[in-house]
């Protein structure tokens, strides 16, 4: 029986389901589904619609709420809400440097990582949707790389829904990995030079550090080697409402006096190893360019090759006096596999990944311009972490799909907004607006 609690606002049902890994092998191994199931206490005996929230990342677990946060209280006025954790994650079958070790050696464990994308969690999705529904489509409620998935959904299984609805995260469906990040370097050089502006003093304090960790060996408390790259990866901060001010505020307390001259103060280590370690979220470095993969070419570590086109972010160049520290942003790059304890082990299987030439299109054009299911869209204009021009470009494809373009959030603000976005993409599939 499914085991059901409250908390105040809602009431949860945690849901187990056994899937094929391998979608086109379903009598092989199965793999188990993890889900929460969200509904506003009283209305537990009605027949409401389902809506299935798809989580950001890739390889996060679903929000867990600790009571109706967020969007989720507007979601519950109407619907019975799913928190899946996709496949890989949070409580499903999970794939980590202590168990993909199971899998075999590198390579297996790179064949393992390549059925951890969009394509089987619609699949996935598709196996589970009658044993909740009975038979009938729901609403999916796709964050970032959820939007991704729920672009799919339309491409391969839009009888499937009754409405998408996309936050941040409508993709190329063309793109490489590569077309990606050549877009992406100069809205993180914008974002980088719009916290300097707000806060000038962060300047030097960011050449401060980046200065100290030139000269120093430095290695936090739970094993992560925080270099000069490793540090202006902190830039990912910024791609969210409160990003710039965390930033500063963790920047000016960076330093404290020993007997023995500055050092990096541990509670900033501390902080600095929370934003960094990928211990809770792996699957986040393993599969993050391999969701871009298409059309048998590899991805070939993109983003550390792209960079080197874009010298401003040349950390050398800065601390000789050319220019401020550039941070950087939603990146993965080879060398966070020797800095990050978490993926060390797994260095061999992520470059097995990167070489990879199998893939197959993840997307439909001629699928989604037949498409029929309502579809909107919140674009959240220079969004640093998904492209504006290839979400724009991406929407005109999919018929009838409506776009909210808005600079009032950033790339968060399904969270930060409340019940503002989710209740302005309600309102575009039912043309109410």
């Amino acid at each position: 029986m499914p085991l059901s609690y409250r908390q105040p606002g809602v009431v949860f049902t945690d849901h187990h389901f056994s899937v094929p890994l391998d979608h086109d092998a379903p009598s092989g191994e199965q793999i188990e589904l993890f889900a929460r199931e969200a509904v506003a206490p009283g209305k537990d005996p009605e027949q409401l619609p389902w809506l299935v929230y798809l989580q950001g990342g890739p390889g996060f677990g679903a929000n867990r709420f600790a009571g109706s946060g967020a969007w989720l209280p507007r979601a519950l006025k109407e619907f019975r809400v799913l928190l899946l954790d996709q496949r890989g994650t949070g409580r499903s079958t999970p794939a980590t440097r202590q168990t993909l070790p199971l899998r075999g050696g590198p390579r297996e464990q790179a064949d393992h990582l390549a059925l951890l994308r969009s394509d089987s969690i619609v699949r996935d999705c598709e196996a589970i949707r009658p044993a909740l529904t009975g038979g009938a489509p729901w609403t999916v409620l796709g964050q970032s790389f959820g939007g991704f998935c729920a672009t799919r959904y339309l491409s391969s299984a839009p009888e499937g829904l009754a409405a998408a609805l996309i936050t941040g995260g409508l993709p190329s469906l063309d793109g490489h990995a590569d077309d990606v990040y050549r877009a992406a370097y100069p809205r993180i050089a914008r974002k980088v030079a719009a916290h300097y502006a707000r806060y000038p003093m962060d300047v030097e304090r960011a050449w401060r550090i980046a200065a100290h960790l030139r000269e120093h060996e430095v290695v936090t408390d739970g094993g992560y080697r925080l270099t000069v790259e490793a540090f202006q990866s902190l830039g990912i901060l910024l791609g969210g409402g409160d990003g710039s001010h965390r930033l500063h505020y963790l920047l000016e307390d960076a330093f404290v006096r020993t007997p023995s001259g500055p050092a990096l103060a541990d509670a900033f280590l501390a902080e600095v190893h929370g934003l960094l370690s990928h211990a809770g979220h792996p699957l986040y470095a393993l599969v993050h360019e391999s969701i871009y993969a298409q059309d048998h070419r590899p991805t070939a570590w993109s983003a550390e090759r792209v960079r080197a086109e874009f010298p401003a972010f040349d950390a050398e160049r800065a601390l000789t006096g050319d220019g401020p520290l550039l941070f950087t942003g939603e990146t993965v790059h080879p060398w966070m596999f020797d800095a990050d304890p978490a993926l060390r082990p797994l260095r061999e299987a992520a470059d097995l990944l990167a070489a990879r030439t199998d893939w197959a299109p993840l997307y439909d054009a001629d699928s989604l311009a037949r498409n029929e299911v309502p579809v909107a869209a919140a674009v959240y204009h220079d969004d640093m972490y998904v492209d504006t021009a290839h979400s724009l470009a991406t929407a005109g494809t999919v018929r009838g799909l409506r776009t909210w373009v808005t600079d009032e959030f950033e790339h968060d603000g399904v969270r930060a907004g409340g019940d503002r976005v989710l209740d302005r993409l309600l309102a575009l599939v039912r043309d109410e607006v």
